[in-house]
């Protein structure tokens, strides 16, 4: 075990091992990315073998793309492939987000024009 690593116990008595100040996410969009997949599934878009082959192709045929935008990648396909939005309309949400983006000034929340 590194030296750094926390050592905790579950409640059955067995160790833990737990990263010690390291996020599991480096950028506040791969969290939500993360939620939006856990949240289509437990609402019925797809299912976990669904999603682990999709991921699993993407990570697969993107072995130089970050693991995060392989993720992004899926969600996207399977969102097109179920029928929920047009690659079009992610395309135009994406450019109405990072306009949103560009011009939000810093330290203010990002909102897109209702």
């Amino acid at each position: 075990m590194p030296a750094s690593a926390a050592m905790c116990v579950s409640t059955s008595g067995n160790p833990i091992l737990n990263q010690p100040e390291a996020g599991a996410f480096d950028e506040p969009w791969q969290a939500t990315a993360f939620a939006m997949v856990i949240k289509l599934h437990e609402g019925g878009l797809f299912t976990w073998p669904e999603w682990a082959e999709t991921l699993g192709a993407e990570l697969a045929a993107n072995r130089d793309r970050a693991y995060y935008d392989n993720w992004l990648a899926a969600l996207e396909r399977l969102v097109t492939a179920k029928g929920v939005a047009g690659s079009a309309e992610l395309a135009g949400l994406k450019d109405a987000w990072r306009d949103a983006y560009i011009h939000t000034p810093h330290g203010q929340p990002v909102r897109l024009p209702a």
